[in-house]
This record gives C-alpha cells, sequence and structure tokens, in this order.
C-alpha cells in the first residue's frame, strides 16, 4: 500500500467517524411527554421533535413544564386538547381573582403556528372609560359581558392594582374576541391599562371570579410537510410508542423510538446496531484498500448522507 493510499484511508476513516458522531449528536432525543402532559405530534419538546412548524417556539424546560415562547415572553402550558387543537397557557403576570399585578404586553409571534382560541380578555386598571377605548378608532368592549368585570373587581386582590374593592367597572374592558393586530400583541400600555385576565371558561359558577379556569386559549393546527403526510406517519409511528420527529436540514420524517434508535418508519422490532439510523435510509460503507476503493467509499458515503 503506498503512502497516499494510506493516508487517504487515515482521512477517510477520520471524515467517517466524525460524520457518524456528528449525525448521532444531531438526531433527535424526543419526548411523549412533558411533565404530565402527554406530547404528540405536531407539538414537540424542542429541536427535531414534532413538526418543524413548533420548533422554535415550544420547548420541554429541565424542571419538565412545558413552555411557550414569543418574543414577549416564555409562558407555561397547563393543558393540551388535541381533539380541538387547543392549548392553554397561563402567562406568569397575567392576573387572576388570588393575584393581580401590572401586566407586560401578551404577544404571538408573527410567523408562530398559533393563533388566540376563544378566552374572554379582561383588560383591568384603565385611564380611560371602556366606552372610549378602541383600535384603530374603532371600539374593542363588549358592554354585553360588562358583568364580568365587575365579578372580577369583588376580589381583594383588586388592591394590588391601586383599586378599591368593587371599583367602577368602566375602568374594566371585555376584550372579546380579542385582536392582536399586525404585530400580534396585546398592547396593555398603547390600550391605556395596567394589566389583563384572560378566561377561559366561567365553568359551573359565572358570578364567582374565584372558580373560573384562567389562562390564554390558543389554537395550533397540522400541516403537511415537503409533500410527505406527516400525520399519516406520525399515527403508525405514535402507536408504535415511537415520538414523531424531523430531521434537518431537509426535514425528513423521523419516528423516535425510545431506546434512542431513529427510524424512518415506526419502532416495532427496532434495536440500536452500532450508530443511529439517519433520516434518510442507511447505506454500506465500504472500504477498499487501494485507491480506487477509496473514491467508491466516499461515493457510497455521499449517497448515505444525500449530498
Amino acid at each position: 500500500m503506498d503512502l497516499l493510499t494510506t493516508l487517504s484511508l487515515f482521512f477517510l476513516s477520520v471524515f467517517i467517524s466524525l460524520t457518524l458522531h456528528s449525525l448521532t449528536a444531531a438526531l433527535p432525543s424526543c419526548k411523549n411527554k412533558c411533565g404530565s402532559l402527554p406530547i404528540k405530534y405536531p407539538l414537540g419538546t424542542g429541536f427535531g421533535c414534532g413538526s418543524p412548524l413548533f420548533q422554535s417556539s415550544l420547548s420541554c424546560s429541565q424542571s419538565e413544564q412545558l413552555l411557550l415562547t414569543t418574543h414577549t415572553g416564555c409562558y407555561p402550558i397547563t393543558s393540551i386538547s388535541y381533539s380541538t387543537s387547543t392549548l392553554t397557557l397561563l402567562p406568569p403576570l397575567m392576573s387572576t381573582c388570588s393575584s393581580m399585578h401590572p401586566s407586560p404586553n401578551f404577544g404571538l409571534d408573527w410567523a408562530s403556528p398559533f393563533q388566540l382560541g376563544p378566552s374572554f380578555f379582561l383588560l383591568l386598571s384603565c385611564t380611560l372609560p371602556s366606552s372610549s377605548i378602541t383600535f384603530k378608532g374603532t371600539p374593542i368592549c363588549d358592554p354585553s359581558n360588562a358583568h364580568l368585570c365587575a365579578y372580577l373587581y369583588t376580589c381583594p386582590a383588586v388592591s394590588s392594582l391601586s383599586l378599591p374593592l368593587s371599583a367602577p367597572s368602566n375602568s374594566c374592558c371585555v376584550y372579546s374576541p380579542a385582536n392582536l393586530g399586525p404585530h400580534m400583541d396585546l398592547d396593555i400600555q398603547g390600550l391605556k391599562c395596567a394589566g389583563f385576565s384572560s378566561v377561559v371558561s366561567l365553568g359551573d359558577s359565572p358570578a364567582d371570579p374565584s372558580r373560573w379556569e384562567y389562562g390564554v386559549s390558543l389554537k395550533f393546527g397540522e400541516r403537511e410537510l415537503d409533500g410527505h403526510d406527516f400525520a399519516t406517519a406520525c399515527d403508525t409511528c405514535e402507536k408504535s410508542d415511537g415520538v414523531c420527529g424531523y430531521a434537518p436540514p431537509r426535514n425528513y420524517f423521523v419516528c423516535v423510538c425510545q431506546n434512542g434508535v431513529n427510524t424512518t418508519l415506526d419502532c416495532y422490532g427496532q434495536v440500536v446496531v452500532g450508530f443511529q439510523e439517519a433520516a434518510a435510509p442507511a447505506s454500506l460503507v465500504l472500504v477498499f484498500f487501494n485507491a480506487k476503493g477509496i473514491w467508491l467509499s466516499w461515493l457510497v458515503l455521499g449517497l448515505w448522507l444525500g449530498i
């Protein structure tokens, strides 16, 4: 074996080793639960999990809390309904009957796959009377639900907003349905209010704000990606106890198995065989100990990687 062949084989072996290591590191480690919340497609727990459309929005923290991150903050998700494609989040500085305080703006990212669901937004401690609060010249307060303001103002926590108990309800605005506007923000300060509350459900005691279900409801949808029906593929994957994900940069569908194997099919009968399966089907890399064989190895490796 001449010096050129020896050197070529050495660099090829280093390249293959580094490539397989980087592929294994890049393949997603996805969860089917975050805390008590089940995680199913299209949602995911981080990069490479669920649908690529959600990867910049959702994450599972080290404390097992599913979080939605937008340009206005990071919000804990408290419940998910896959049958209605909705989730509920609880902004940390949103007011409830038991705790009221000034709130920063709440917003969604413009390119986010989320949109507001059915919630009652209540703007609190506004300097303008509710009849004068407008968005682009259009009144936004719903007078038919003004009684919700009166109920909420019976909570002792209103003192935290410098309001007396049972304050005049015209300093509160029921903004429903809410419109986040072109910047996808609920502009609390721009509307000249101190804070906000959001109610997902009044429950069976609509006159008792201490029993309301507080939170912001968001809708999410499923979309087909790259011409592949991810939803159908995910159904088979999840039935095999796998978690749906994708492999960048081409975002191939990946079924992430509990034993660490990543497959393009499902987790039935999948075993670890030295290195994880990549998003594209693996091909055997052959190394021949001659100059021609080296170039064949590079060719087969290139086909395996899809480059």
